[in-house]
């Protein structure tokens, strides 16, 4: 049986960090498809299948979540995540500029998977992008979620 290779949900509302990532997964020869959310309410709509996804299948195999963005931050969508028997056991990996102890705090509290400061040098960012998609999308195993 072939395992399903399933998608990496950016959120985040930097068409540059954006961008970045999706080049840096790339170069990494990850198979995952990746979508892009631009907010949390578009990466809700995504994990519900609602609006313009409404068609679409599965769940991430890894969410990579900014904090501030326009909407719905990044801690009210770890909220809902969380509180959704159907989400919660989805890995959450934020990655933020935020270097607010509090955002730090408050993250790992409501059970994010890991709190990545966004580096300034580019390089540190993207070598932190291909270390987060090697192991999440490939190297970790997730338990069963429920069937879709």
């Amino acid at each position: 049986m072939i395992a399903e290779v399933k998608k990496i949900l950016i959120v985040d509302d930097s068409p540059q960090d954006v961008e970045l990532t999706i080049a840096t997964l790339a170069e990494s020869n990850l198979a995952n498809e990746v979508v892009v959310a631009e907010d949390g309410e578009e990466a809700l709509d995504y994990l519900h299948k609602r609006g313009k996804f409404a068609n679409g299948n599965g769940l991430p195999a890894v969410i990579l979540l900014d904090i501030k963005m326009p909407k719905m931050n990044g801690i009210e969508v770890l909220k809902h995540i969380r509180s959704d028997p159907n989400l919660k056991l989805i890995p959450v990996i934020m990655v933020t500029s935020s270097r607010e102890e509090r955002d730090m705090v408050e993250s790992y509290n409501l059970g994010a998977n890991s709190y990545v400061v966004k580096p300034v040098d580019i390089a540190q960012f993207r070598n932190s992008i291909k270390v987060l998609g090697q192991y999440w999308a490939v190297i970790n195993q997730q338990p069963p979620g429920p069937k879709q």
